[in-house]
């Protein structure tokens, strides 16, 4: 049977309203697979679909399902590289719920470890977790498996990427054996069929072959920017572009405030879109915004939910959204219809470690791009009053609009007095509104009494007439008005040479847009001062791995100098190296194409801990970061600053916190 709406998947009623209420039309192709193989018992399960196709419902639905009478301890575990990821993976679960089940709770490092016990403690459903915080709970004991139902790997070969294997093994290695494992993946490496084998039995695999969503009519730039040169690098992108009409996607509704209250300070006509705004408030925001009375709409992603114009010119994202998915469908809001657009995204040097996520999900289509120079921002301006002028003088606008302008406002003074007259008489509106409009234009009030008598065709009659005399008096007017601004030229041209003449109208008229005081200077970053990031590559102790044998070989696939070159940290199975970013995707594709050699991909950050940058090392071989050292590197030994030596490895301090079983140490997140 063909599945073509979620009701075919065999979803229960609680479900299809959660569905019916966030929207969702038709199931993608992965919901097809995945869902009707969830709600039913069966093997383990190795998925692959791109970012963007919907696979956190795919998931998401079978468990709020399955598990909707609440237990004690946990029924479904969902692994996540990212932070942010649970964040946004917690949140959207529980945007699918119809009632208060199942219960569902993030648990991630840098967050408040005591909330996460209180929450664990009083009973969850679900919990989405980073690998480090969830170990973390598993050897405190705060988190129990025993009951576990489902393990879901999201985005598993990010995880590989980053260097999880072992902590993902180890979640497999503590939880019951006849929990079943659902695996997604955008792409299917390696290691991850290598995973399946090694802990999954029986597996099943299915696969989203469907095509990307289209995005070759939206150009997809990226701009590097500063953190504070964000606005300024917006309102150039603006005034270089002869009609800007777009979104600007913020990440809070304070930001989405501060930047819409920053763009009206400086004359741009834009409202900003977020949850606090009221549904009347909202109407009427869109309403001006889809009449362009208002060019600029700076919005959060949940407000902008359900908003759907066509003729958008541009999207921009002020900085990265969290996820490669939320990227997905904030482009896809321009270029439709045929439509050409350009999708902008502002990225700072900190974010440059999680572009790469975003390079895979938009494409070979998303490129650097630079932020309009002054110089070519006041030039383009400079073009575009020049075609105004020139249009203006080889039409007869002025004599038109002019004569436009006098007819509305004599129609606009009619229907005022039309509008008096109605409140102060008995007649019917019908007739009266006839009437009053043929009379009122034409200047013969003759009063009510006669407009009952008078025949429909003569009423009319008198308002064609009464029209062609406004006409002809709004074009005496017009020509009156030329007339004005031609005496003018000439009297100016008797005083002022023509090119001075003009010179000074046009800086009269024109003279701030053209100020290049209004723009300020943006710091561009040098190639030495570039954002870096970390190499992640697949060859360490075990293989024989030197500091100079990696940095032989980064420089061998990047073509960097010896002083790019550096931060080379090498443990038991990999190293890191880090590079300057654009060095890092050659190197990248360069070791895809030569192959034969170790595995060379980036490492994104973990979000996993609280550690410098927030990223967590490696078990293993570890050092602390430097910015959370309590013992400072002593030749090779660890000493207190106190002087006490310590060369028999690294002891944490003593923290306080539910203490572990049997009082023995406990693991922290980096």
């Amino acid at each position: 049977m063909e599945v073509t709406s979620f009701k075919d998947l065999g979803l229960g009623p609680e479900a299809l309203k959660a569905i019916e209420r966030k929207g969702f039309e038709e199931p993608t192709p992965i919901q097809v697979m995945t869902i009707p193989r969830l709600l039913v018992e069966g093997p383990n399960l190795v998925a692959r679909a791109r970012t963007g196709t919907g696979k956190t419902a795919a998931f998401g639905l079978p468990l709020i399902d399955r598990l909707s009478k609440p237990q004690q301890k946990p029924r479904a575990l969902i692994l996540v590289p990212t932070r942010e990821l649970a964040l946004q993976v917690s949140g959207e679960i529980t945007s699918l719920r119809s009632g208060d089940g199942p219960r569902i709770a993030p648990v991630y490092g840098g967050a408040s470890i005591g909330e996460q016990f209180r929450r664990l403690a009083g009973g969850i459903d679900i919990v989405v977790g980073t690998p480090g915080r969830v170990i973390d709970h598993l050897d405190r004991g705060t988190l129990d498996l025993s009951k576990l139902e489902f393990l879901i790997l999201d985005e598993a070969d990010e995880m590989l990427d980053m260097g999880f294997i072992e902590d993902i093994e180890n979640v497999l290695k503590k939880s019951p054996p006849e929990r079943r494992v659902v695996l997604f993946s955008a792409t299917m490496p390696h290691g991850i069929l290598s995973v399946a084998k090694r802990h999954l039995g029986s597996y099943e695999i299915v696969e989203d072959s469907s095509e990307a969503v289209a995005t070759e009519l939206a150009d997809q730039v990226w701009l590097e920017v500063r953190e504070g040169d964000r606005l300024e690098a917006l309102c150039r992108v603006i005034d270089s572009e002869e009609d800007f009409y777009g979104i600007v996607f913020t990440a809070t509704r304070v930001e989405a405030d501060r930047v819409a209250k920053a763009l009206e300070e400086r004359g741009y006509s834009a409202e900003a879109l977020h949850g606090e705004i009221t549904q009347e408030g909202r109407e009427r925001i869109l309403a001006k915004f889809r009449d362009k009375r208002a060019t600029i709409l700076v919005a959060t992603d949940v407000a902008a939910r359900g908003i759907d114009i066509v003729c958008l010119t541009h999207v921009v994202n002020w900085s990265l959204p969290h996820d490669p998915e939320s990227y997905l469908h904030r482009v896809g809001r321009t270029g439709r219809a045929g439509n050409q657009g350009t999708a902008l995204t502002f990225v700072t040097p900190d974010e440059y470690r999680k572009l790469f996520r975003f390079k895979r999900a938009a494409g070979t289509g998303f490129k650097k791009g630079k932020v309009p120079a002054i110089a070519d921002v006041i030039m383009a301006k400079r073009d575009r009053i020049s075609s105004r002028i020139l249009a203006r003088a080889a039409s007869s606008a002025i004599e038109s609009e002019t004569a436009e302008f006098a007819l509305a406002a004599a129609t606009a003074k009619a229907e005022h007095k039309i509008a008096e007259k109605l409140e102060s008489t008995s007649l019917p509106v019908a007739e009266d509104a006839a009437y009053f409009d043929a009379s009122v234009i034409a200047g013969t009030d003759s009063g009510p009494d006669e407009s009952p008598q008078a025949a429909p065709e003569a009423a009319a009659g008198k308002k064609t007439k009464a029209r062609g005399k406004a006409k002809a008096k709004a074009k005496e007017a017009g020509t009156e008005a030329i007339e004005l601004w031609t005496g003018l030229a000439d009297d100016l041209l008797a005083r002022l040479a023509p090119r001075d003449a003009l010179a000074a109208a046009l800086f009269e008229s024109f003279g701030n847009e053209l100020d290049p005081a209004r723009y300020r200077e943006i710091q561009e970053s040098s190639v030495d001062a570039a954002a870096t990031v970390r190499l992640f590559i697949g060859e360490g102790k075990r293989e024989g791995a030197t500091p100079r044998g990696l940095a032989s070989l980064v420089k061998k696939l990047s073509g960097l100098p010896d002083r790019l070159v550096g931060g080379i940290e090498i443990y038991e199975g990999f190293s890191f190296v880090t590079v300057p970013f654009e060095a890092a995707e050659r190197a990248i594709a360069e070791a895809r194409r030569s192959g034969g050699l170790p595995p060379v991909r980036m490492a994104t950050p973990r979000g996993d801990g609280p550690g410098a940058k927030g990223e967590r090392r490696p078990y293993g071989d570890r050092k602390p970061f430097a910015d959370r050292r309590p013992w400072v590197d002593r030749k090779g030994g660890y000493s207190s600053p106190g002087g006490e030596a310590r060369t028999g490895g690294y002891k944490r301090p003593e923290r306080s916190g539910p203490p572990s079983a049997g009082g023995k140490t406990y693991k922290k997140d980096h």
